[in-house]
Protein backbone atom coordinates (compact mmCIF):
# COMPACT_ATOMS: atom_id res chain seq x y z
CA UNK A 1 0.00 0.00 0.00
CA UNK A 2 1.27 3.46 -0.87
CA UNK A 3 1.64 6.07 1.85
CA UNK A 4 1.22 9.82 1.85
CA UNK A 5 1.78 12.49 4.46
CA UNK A 6 0.02 15.83 4.20
CA UNK A 7 2.03 18.54 5.98
CA UNK A 8 0.17 21.56 7.32
CA UNK A 9 1.98 24.60 8.71
CA UNK A 10 -0.90 27.08 8.52
CA UNK A 11 -3.33 28.01 11.29
CA UNK A 12 -6.64 26.16 10.97
CA UNK A 13 -8.88 29.14 10.29
CA UNK A 14 -8.41 32.07 7.93
CA UNK A 15 -7.52 30.02 4.85
CA UNK A 16 -8.69 26.90 3.07
CA UNK A 17 -5.41 25.01 3.60
CA UNK A 18 -6.34 23.19 6.81
CA UNK A 19 -9.80 22.30 5.51
CA UNK A 20 -8.27 21.03 2.27
CA UNK A 21 -5.54 19.04 4.02
CA UNK A 22 -8.02 17.37 6.35
CA UNK A 23 -10.38 16.41 3.59
CA UNK A 24 -7.63 15.22 1.24
CA UNK A 25 -6.16 13.04 4.00
CA UNK A 26 -9.58 11.65 4.89
CA UNK A 27 -10.39 10.79 1.27
CA UNK A 28 -6.97 9.15 0.86
CA UNK A 29 -7.69 6.73 3.71
CA UNK A 30 -9.67 4.53 1.31
CA UNK A 31 -6.76 3.89 -1.03
CA UNK A 32 -3.52 4.41 0.92
CA UNK A 33 -1.91 4.92 4.29
CA UNK A 34 -2.55 8.63 4.90
CA UNK A 35 -1.04 10.73 7.68
CA UNK A 36 -1.65 14.38 8.50
CA UNK A 37 1.40 16.12 9.95
CA UNK A 38 0.84 19.34 11.88
CA UNK A 39 3.80 21.65 12.43
CA UNK A 40 4.39 25.38 12.69
CA UNK A 41 1.07 27.20 13.05
CA UNK A 42 -0.68 24.01 11.92
CA UNK A 43 -0.42 22.70 15.50
CA UNK A 44 -3.27 25.04 16.48
CA UNK A 45 -5.54 22.48 14.79
CA UNK A 46 -4.62 20.04 17.58
CA UNK A 47 -6.29 22.14 20.30
CA UNK A 48 -9.42 20.68 21.85
CA UNK A 49 -12.51 22.85 22.23
CA UNK A 50 -11.98 24.94 19.12
CA UNK A 51 -14.83 26.41 17.15
CA UNK A 52 -15.15 28.47 14.01
CA UNK A 53 -16.51 31.93 14.53
CA UNK A 54 -17.90 32.56 11.07
CA UNK A 55 -21.21 31.14 9.89
CA UNK A 56 -20.74 28.52 7.21
CA UNK A 57 -17.17 27.72 8.25
CA UNK A 58 -16.86 24.10 9.33
CA UNK A 59 -15.41 23.22 12.71
CA UNK A 60 -12.22 21.40 11.76
CA UNK A 61 -11.97 19.59 15.09
CA UNK A 62 -15.28 17.91 14.24
CA UNK A 63 -13.70 16.57 11.05
CA UNK A 64 -10.78 15.17 13.06
CA UNK A 65 -13.20 13.42 15.40
CA UNK A 66 -15.25 12.09 12.48
CA UNK A 67 -12.16 10.49 10.95
CA UNK A 68 -10.69 9.00 14.10
CA UNK A 69 -8.84 6.39 12.04
CA UNK A 70 -6.73 9.16 10.42
CA UNK A 71 -3.26 9.22 11.93
CA UNK A 72 -2.40 12.80 12.89
CA UNK A 73 1.12 13.64 14.05
CA UNK A 74 1.65 16.86 16.00
CA UNK A 75 5.16 18.30 15.98
CA UNK A 76 5.95 18.70 19.68
CA UNK A 77 8.64 21.43 19.24
CA UNK A 78 6.07 23.54 17.35
CA UNK A 79 3.68 23.22 20.31
CA UNK A 80 6.45 24.35 22.66
CA UNK A 81 7.41 27.34 20.48
CA UNK A 82 3.79 28.57 20.61
CA UNK A 83 3.28 27.97 24.32
CA UNK A 84 0.68 25.27 23.67
CA UNK A 85 2.36 22.29 25.30
CA UNK A 86 0.24 22.43 28.48
CA UNK A 87 -3.01 22.99 26.58
CA UNK A 88 -5.66 20.30 26.16
CA UNK A 89 -5.26 18.59 22.80
CA UNK A 90 -7.64 16.42 20.81
CA UNK A 91 -7.07 13.01 22.34
CA UNK A 92 -6.78 11.01 19.11
CA UNK A 93 -3.63 12.84 17.97
CA UNK A 94 -0.03 11.69 18.42
CA UNK A 95 2.76 13.92 19.66
CA UNK A 96 6.03 13.51 17.77
CA UNK A 97 9.47 14.92 18.51
CA UNK A 98 11.73 16.06 15.65
CA UNK A 99 13.11 12.57 15.05
CA UNK A 100 9.72 10.81 14.91
CA UNK A 101 8.13 13.57 12.84
CA UNK A 102 10.86 13.57 10.22
CA UNK A 103 10.94 9.76 10.20
CA UNK A 104 7.26 9.79 9.23
CA UNK A 105 8.00 12.27 6.44
CA UNK A 106 10.99 10.33 5.13
CA UNK A 107 9.21 6.97 5.20
CA UNK A 108 6.21 8.21 3.19
CA UNK A 109 6.02 7.48 -0.52
CA UNK A 110 4.58 10.93 -1.15
CA UNK A 111 4.80 14.23 0.74
CA UNK A 112 2.26 16.97 0.11
CA UNK A 113 2.98 20.40 1.56
CA UNK A 114 0.05 22.70 2.17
Amino acid sequence: MKSVIFLLDTAPYGSEKAFGALNAAAVSLNTMNAVLGLYGDGVYLALAGQYSRSPGVPNLADILYAYGELRVLVHEPSLLERGLFGETLIETLELADDEDFFEAVESSDCVILL
